[in-house]
């Protein structure tokens, strides 16, 4: 699932943490201004894009739902999940490996 990798740790977490605060633009940022060389960094934050659309799409359809009144569940579960998911990530990239997020495809 993962695997031990050569960059900058401490950039690596960030791109998973800044998803907490930024969405999806914290990794795609990170992604961006990433040296070429830094496959850590670059890895991880391409994960942390991936998986932060599934999230942006899940709270969308969630939304919709809310008119059914299932949303309204499904909101703060999508929340939590993140919440647990993106820590973790950050944990594993300080660590040094590669976090790659269940059941996510890899649209980047």
């Amino acid at each position: 699932m993962s695997a031990q990798s050569q960059g900058n740790t401490t950039l690596a977490a960030l791109a998973h943490l800044s998803a907490l605060i930024a969405s999806f633009i914290g990794p795609l940022l990170i992604m961006i201004l990433a040296d070429d060389g830094d496959t850590l960094v670059k890895e991880n934050a391409k994960n942390a894009l991936n998986f932060q659309i599934m999230i942006f799409i899940a709270i969308i359809i969630s939304g919709v739902l809310t008119v059914v009144l299932i949303g309204l569940l499904l909101l703060p579960l999508i929340a939590l999940i993140d919440l647990i998911l993106v820590i973790l990530a950050t944990v594993k990239a300080n660590g040094g490996e590669v976090y790659e997020y269940p059941f996510t495809p890899s649209i980047i």
